[in-house]
């Protein structure tokens, strides 16, 4: 027994003494360090399936939304310039302009540029700014909504695009232009990812009840 009791004790010091140090040193070197590749792979593994999906989709809305947003600034700014044309004179201006730009303002569109300014109120500018401002507010709610993955953002986004659609389509058939064209592809284009979107995440609330 004192044979057996002498034996354990000498085996638990070699797993815990500098014998043990040694052996664990030269696994280590036959192992061989990781790659970056692996230790990546460890810690930091790729997202599949439908979590894969959410953040491309997340990826895709926040873009529309950045565009969203990028238009209702635009037209934030036009507003404030039309409210900054209040109390001047505008034929003046477009008069100047027009010959700025090396124009004849006996031709057709110069001569309807100045004509538009000289019939154009004080009213008239507010009235345009108004509405600049209000268009401008939408885009910006909207994109805010779209940002968060908000679903009325994502309906509202559906809907008004679809309703510019013809309009944009009698334009581009009435006078073809590439700058038409291109809007009228932006548009095709977020409304047919929105409706992706929507789609799929029916598609994902479903599929839970079904195989439960």
């Amino acid at each position: 027994m004192e044979f057996a009791f002498l034996n354990l004790s000498g085996r638990r010091r070699a797993k815990s003494g500098p014998l043990a140090d040694r052996r664990k040193r030269r696994r280590r070197r036959k192992l061989g360090p990781m790659t970056g590749t692996e230790t990546s792979s460890l810690t930091t593994p790729k997202p599949q399936g439908p979590d894969h999906a959410i953040v491309n989709i997340a990826r895709g809305l926040r873009i529309v939304a950045v565009f969203e947003a990028l238009k209702g600034a635009l037209v934030l700014a036009a507003g404030f310039g039309l409210l900054s044309l209040v109390h001047r004179d505008l034929q003046a201006m477009a008069e100047r302009l027009v010959r700025h730009s090396h124009l004849d303002p006996a031709r057709h569109y110069p001569r309807i540029f100045i004509e538009a300014a000289s019939h154009t109120d004080d009213s008239r500018l507010r009235s345009l700014a108004a509405l600049a401002f209000l268009y401008a507010a939408v885009r910006l709610i909207e994109a805010y909504g779209l940002w968060h993955m908000r679903v009325w953002a994502e309906w509202f986004a559906i809907i008004a695009g679809s309703l510019f659609l013809p309009v944009e389509i009698y334009e581009l058939f009435r006078r073809a232009t590439w700058m038409r064209g291109l809007v009228l592809l932006i548009n095709l284009l977020i409304v047919a990812y929105l409706l992706y979107v929507r789609l799929w995440s029916r598609r994902e609330l479903r599929s839970p009840t079904e195989s439960a």
